[in-house]
């Protein structure tokens, strides 16, 4: 069964051709804590042959220094590369690892068993075609197997081994093994995994890795690699419906216009009738363009370019689909969602959100629940934190072409990654479009807001006004729409304050209904500006990334950051209102610059700094700006126009 490379004597070309059409098994490794993960792994590759004389050594030599097995070889040290894993004897990356034998190519994903590290296996099982989970003979069916079967079966992955490790610890008792194998299909059955094989192995010993035990006689299904290389693991995406995201519009010529990407589901010929979405237009594949020449024919995981037989508008991001079953297009949904990130997820916040080849801006709900993976049961929830999953409603600022994660990975399934950062701090599976987007839409108006501006001979914008409690926001603001009014202009003032009375009287001060206020109150804002507006808004507004959301929902010159900067100790030797006096004997959590952050703004338009100015000097210098700016008179810029 193992793989032994002998070359000598042979066609080396005709064994590459060979090998290169070998099919390949993707399979991650997972389970709790010490269960055997890297140890059945590194006897897969040494029984595999893999293992070149000097790793052996080293090895060996690894094996007597940090090993746990005395002097024989300790093969998880093969896998744990991580000094941090080998000082602590746990995984806590996902190792990959190549191998191979006669019959068939493989990867494999040793996972992480410890809970805090839920996202590193997020990360494996998302390719995986397999799952193995193990489970110590001496511990049976604990919390992260449970953890770990639930996620398997959320990602979508089908074939599970259920590897019963540790048999020598308990003699190879079939009883024990019998236990375990009744507790984990009562658990499974309730999660939906069905295609299940359980196999008694010690992957220490070898027994059941390659070849079947003689130490357990009572079993009669195969070795683990025997499994392995026959299972059928079903291609269904090759007869699914065409789904090709495009990566690049290749355009190196006048002549040719292709558009270029993976397939990842069906397959297309030259005549084929697609669907570019989200725009809907329909065309006839002409050519599909490689490297090695046209081709009659492309399936799904081919990366190709499609030229079309007439000109329409593709781009980066979009999807080309058979025309007969093309992808739905939404932009709400039902997502399931894993939170992979230390900073809890806020509702309302703006994440960047990726999928396939497209990236839009999302806003996530509240969660609708999140799930006890170990009971299942479904708790209410305001927020995620991390290694949590949940179910959450997503809105996208654009529509997007998508499959159910369940039919499609790769149109189904997404990441999202802090704007500010560029950290991934989510996965999720999209479930399906909310019925609501398709009853509501955009209705068009004849009158816009450049119109309703100029009748007020103003440009409408935004006035955003920023900084710490007490350094003199509300103060400044007053007195420039005060200067705006005797002007003649159309003004609006939004006061942190005034609104927390109304609008929104029902948030606290956490993180997430700070992220909810600036959200609110940047939709009535960008409402001001469509109604011909100059609108004030004078909030702490502590998060860059809510001020860059209030910034995107208006056109470009419409939003001016006005930070208004003081410094923490002046901002808290004025503290007209008594707050930092009572933040500072414990009466007031979550209150800015004390226990929660200010992020100060990075390229304002506009910065006073009041420890040098006053109020009215501020106010000044914020209305010459906007006279420069022609926001206070946009007249003769019209008639200049003319």
């Amino acid at each position: 069964m193992a793989h032994h490379i002998d070359l000598s004597g042979q066609d080396i070309l005709g064994y590459l051709r060979t090998h290169e059409n070998k099919d390949l098994l993707r399979f991650i490794t997972c389970g709790s804590v010490d269960d055997g993960k890297s140890t059945l792994i590194g006897r897969l590759l040494y029984e595999s042959k893999l293992v070149y004389e000097d790793q052996l050594a080293q090895l060996a030599a690894d094996s007597k220094k940090v090993g746990t097995q005395g002097e024989d070889l300790d093969f998880a040290l093969l896998v744990d590369g991580l000094a941090a894993e080998r000082e602590q004897g746990i995984t806590i990356d996902v190792a990959y690892r190549f191998f191979s034998t006669e019959k068939r190519k493989f990867i494999v994903a040793d996972t992480p068993g410890h809970e805090q590290y839920t996202r590193n296996m997020v990360t494996g099982a998302s390719t995986a075609d397999l799952a193995v989970i193990l489970i110590d003979a001496r511990k049976g069916v604990l919390t992260q197997t449970r953890r770990h079967s639930y996620i398997v079966s959320l990602l979508g992955i089908r074939h599970v081994v259920v590897a019963v490790n540790k048999m020598d610890m308990v003699g190879y008792d079939q009883a024990t093994f019998d236990a375990i194998e009744k507790d984990y299909r009562q658990f499974a059955k309730q999660i939906g995994l069905e295609n299940i094989l359980c196999i008694p192995l010690s992957a220490l010993k070898g027994e059941n890795m390659v070849e079947r035990s003689k130490a357990m006689p009572w079993y009669h299904g195969p070795s683990l690699m025997q499994h392995l290389e026959t299972v059928e693991v079903e291609d269904a995406l090759r007869d699914a419906p065409l789904r090709m995201p495009v990566q690049w519009v290749n355009r190196p010529n006048s002549e040719f216009r292709g558009f270029a990407g993976q397939i990842s589901a069906g397959q297309v010929r030259p005549g084929s009738r697609v669907r570019a979405l989200p725009s809907g237009k329909e065309a006839l594949v002409e050519r599909i363009v490689t490297m090695d020449g046209d081709l009659p024919l492309a399936v799904a995981g081919q990366s190709v370019t499609l030229t079309l037989d007439r000109e329409i508008d593709i781009s980066r991001g979009d999807l080309i689909a058979s025309a007969d079953e093309p992808a739905s297009v939404a932009d709400q949904f039902q997502a399931a969602l894993i939170w992979m990130h230390e900073d809890a997820m806020l509702p309302g916040r703006p994440y960047l959100m990726k999928i396939g080849t497209r990236t839009v801006t999302a806003s996530i709900a509240a969660p609708r629940h999140k799930i006890n993976v170990n009971t299942l049961e479904h708790l209410a929830a305001r927020q995620l934190e991390l290694n949590e999953i949940g179910v959450c409603n997503i809105n996208l600022d654009r529509p997007i072409a998508f499959d159910p994660y369940g039919d499609n990975r790769d149109t189904g399934g997404f990441i999202l990654i802090d704007r500010l950062s560029n950290d991934t701090v989510g996965a999720g599976l999209l479930q399906f479009a909310l019925r609501r987007a398709d009853n509501i839409h955009w209705q068009a108006l004849d009158v816009n807001n450049q119109a309703r501006a100029l009748a007020k001979g103003q440009k409408a914008c935004i006035l955003w006004f920023t900084g710490l409690s007490g350094a003199g926001k509300s103060t400044i603001a007053n007195l420039v729409e005060k200067r705006l009014h005797a002007m003649g202009r159309h003004t609006y003032l939004l006061d942190g304050d005034n609104v927390r009375h109304g609008l929104n009287k029902d948030l606290g001060f956490t993180d997430a209904d700070r992220v909810e206020n600036i959200r609110r109150v940047a939709e009535v804002s960008r409402l001001m500006v469509d109604a011909g507006l100059i609108v004030l808004v004078s909030f702490i507004s502590p998060f860059r990334s809510e001020r860059r959301m209030a910034r995107d929902l208006v056109g470009a010159g419409e939003f001016i950051e006005i930070h208004v900067d003081t410094s923490l100790e002046d901002a808290e030797r004025r503290d007209p209102k008594g707050l930092y006096r009572k933040a500072r004997r414990g009466e007031l959590k979550n209150f800015t610059g004390i226990d929660s952050p200010y992020e100060a703004p990075e390229n304002a338009e506009i910065t006073v700094h009041t420890r040098d100015l006053s109020a009215e000097q501020a106010a000044e210098q914020i209305i010459g700006y906007l006279d420069k700016a022609g926001i206070t008179n946009v007249w003769d810029a019209h008639l200049a126009s003319l």
